[in-house]
């Protein structure tokens, strides 16, 4: 044991010494310091840049401004959304998904066939079941800030009981299901 610890004490101060060294390799400008920054003044800071270009696709969806895909007219459903809801009702479960502009794949997922919510309903396919999976939707919406979307149901399933629980978990979870018309600014 300490024969052990006297070698790491000599590893320790050979390492001292080395670092300690001089170099005479260096020049003097590697040894010299940088310059001082000047203070920036009060007119720098205030300029503002008149041409400002906002990237965030979020906001001018927000916004109403982001560009809507409209796809042919002859599609169903309407290619022309930020967000769209869809809603599907099996024999065994009930699922909802959120989808995004270009994206074929969904953005949020919520259905009878997770655990937690499977566990806590007496039946996967029921009108309790629709209702469950539209608030916990909504909670997952709010919490990925998507506060408004697209919702158009197959009108003759639009007034079965099932379907009017889920929109109406989902507008109890605040989100608004459509959303603003997109508006045009003149160049």
């Amino acid at each position: 044991m300490a024969l052990s610890e006297m070698c790491r004490g000599v590893r320790l101060l050979l390492g001292q010494i080395q670092r300690c060294r001089p170099v005479t390799n260096q020049t003097a400008r590697c040894l010299s310091q940088a310059a001082s920054q000047p203070e920036p003044s009060a007119d720098e800071n205030e300029a503002v840049n008149p041409t400002f270009v906002n990237r965030n696709p979020r906001n001018l969806e927000q916004m109403a401004l982001a560009v809507k895909d409209r796809g042919w007219k002859t599609t169903w459903p309407h290619r022309e959304f930020y967000h769209r809801l869809r809603f599907f009702r099996s024999q065994h479960h009930v699922t909802a998904q959120v989808f995004s502009t270009g994206s074929p794949v969904p953005v949020l997922v919520c259905s009878t066939k997770e655990w937690a919510l499977k566990k806590e309903l007496r039946s996967t396919n029921c009108v309790a079941a629709c209702q469950a999976v539209g608030e916990v939707l909504a909670h997952r919406c709010k919490q990925a800030g998507i506060t408004r979307m697209v919702y158009r149901e197959i009108p003759w399933t639009y007034r079965s009981d099932a379907v009017q629980s889920f929109r109406t978990a989902m507008k109890e979870g605040g989100v608004i299901l459509s959303e603003p018309r997109r508006k045009y600014v003149g160049t």
